[in-house]
């Protein structure tokens, strides 16, 4: 299948569910060269590498013993974490009423057995443009027009999708809250214009300091800023913690006005919890909240921490 993808795409990540490996097989040579394809020959199995792996599009065969593909379709699209990944079924069934059925529950589109190479090919093309066009569109609308980091629109969506997933893996998610101290001060003597200069290169700071792809750095609002760590104990995101006071600090950003320091400072509220079935990640939010209160009610530009109970 020849390339057909921007040179700017990721490689899009394909999953295939059937529980015949011989039909895994033929599709899978025909887009291992343009996607990272995924395997699964049983439904349960398909929704696992679906919640761990998020894939662009998902090929379906509706006829499986242990769960039929309308049964996976179902699980998936009730789901707010897969919810969006589109869906093509592969069917033997002719009936309109089946591809009824399956529009009903979600699915884009259908192919039929026995394949046909060819229209497998530009029917998957089709859907995995459109679905990363869709992709770049959502994430442009998910980043701080200032500072270029996530927005609070994107903190809220990623911060219950972590908490689901820490929650179904019983592992810590941590969460720190930073605020620049005394930024109403810095505006009212170096002007709006350096303000936002200040916070730009404060995001941009707080963005290298952490490393993995799947932790955020978002403007909460105002001169405050979210870092949200999935699978992170108190420990670590402490560290990450003293290393963004550190690193802002470094800057050495002139702030005369400061009762703390003669340059840019912050503070950071630092609080961790394993999700269970009696909290919501808005009991994290509050934890982080009272410990970037004591850090500024202590002094500023330090950090506070808490490991807060399950229960």
């Amino acid at each position: 299948m020849e390339t057909w993808l921007p040179h700017s795409f990721n490689r899009p990540k394909l999953l295939i569910v059937d529980d015949q490996p011989t039909n895994i097989r033929v599709l899978h040579e025909l887009f291992r060269e343009d996607c990272d394809v995924f395997m699964a020959t049983s439904g349960e199995q398909a929704i696992s590498v679906c919640q761990t792996q998020l894939p662009d599009l998902i090929l379906l065969d509706v006829v499986m013993e242990d769960m039929d593909g309308h049964e996976v379709c179902r699980r998936l699209k009730s789901d707010p974490a897969t919810q969006g990944i589109p869906i093509i079924f592969i069917t033997a069934q002719q009936q309109e009423s089946d591809e009824v059925l399956g529009l009903e529950l979600g699915a884009v589109d259908f192919i039929s057995k026995p394949i046909n190479t060819t229209i497998v090919r530009a029917r998957v093309r089709t859907h995995l443009t459109l679905k990363l066009q869709s992709d770049l569109l959502r994430s442009m609308a998910l980043i701080d027009g200032l500072t270029g980091v996530a927005n609070r629109r994107k903190f809220n969506e990623d911060i219950s999708a972590d908490w689901r997933l820490c929650f179904r893996e019983q592992k810590p998610l941590s969460l720190i809250l930073v605020d620049v101290d005394f930024f109403k001060r810095y505006n009212d003597r170096y002007g709006h214009q350096a303000g936002d200069g200040c916070l730009k290169s404060v995001a941009q700071a707080l963005a290298e300091t952490v490393r993995r792809p799947y932790d955020l750095i978002a403007r909460y609002g105002g001169e405050e800023f979210a870092c949200v760590l999935p699978n992170t104990p108190l420990t670590g995101a402490v560290d990450i913690a003293e290393k963004m006071q550190k690193r802002v600090r470094a800057l050495g950003i002139e702030h005369a006005a400061s009762d703390v320091d003669r340059v840019v400072t912050i503070s950071l509220g630092v609080a961790t919890l394993t999700p269970t079935g009696e909290l919501g990640f808005e009991s994290l939010i509050d934890a982080a909240d009272k410990q970037l209160y004591a850090a500024k009610n202590a002094g500023r530009a330090r950090v506070c921490s808490s490991a807060v109970p399950s229960s």
